[in-house]
């Protein structure tokens, strides 16, 4: 087992989700209903869905409750860029978008710049770009 096809979020309210990832932050989808059941985005590599909170929770467990932590739960997702000055701008869109900037932009201790942000239902992305990353051909980042 070596590969994460997709990343799920649980949303609380889809439409509202839709919105910020779609309209707002630029991701793609073939998706143009606003309040779809699930929404698959066609990201380079691993593929990024966004699902009901209380379908996910149900789909794993009818014991499970519907619940998103509070505070940081130990995960974050990453959007990693090219160039340095594609942090600034990523983050102001997401400012924009409605996101709570947690980190502004700012130097790393590995030689990169990075900020992380907190979408609406309160899962965390990092931005950040590293002078020795490469990617290949379909922007895969390559380690």
């Amino acid at each position: 087992m070596n590969r994460i096809n997709i990343i799920c979020l649980g949303v609380k309210d889809m439409r509202r989700s839709l919105h910020f990832y779609r309209d707002l932050l630029g991701f793609k989808t073939d998706v143009t209903d606003d309040n779809p059941d699930v929404v698959f985005f066609n990201t380079p590599g691993t593929k990024f869905e966004l699902y009901p909170l209380e379908l996910l929770a149900q789909d794993i467990s009818n014991d499970m409750p519907p619940k998103i932590a509070n505070g940081f739960a130990g995960i974050t997702l990453a959007y990693n860029v090219t160039e340095k000055q594609e942090v600034d701008m990523i983050i102001e869109r997401a400012r924009k978008a409605g996101a709570k900037i947690i980190k502004e932009p700012q130097p790393v201790f590995w030689g990169g710049y990075h900020a992380y942000f907190m979408d609406l239902d309160g899962y965390y992305w990092e931005v950040a770009y590293g002078p020795n990353f490469r990617y290949d051909q379909d922007g895969h980042l390559l380690l």
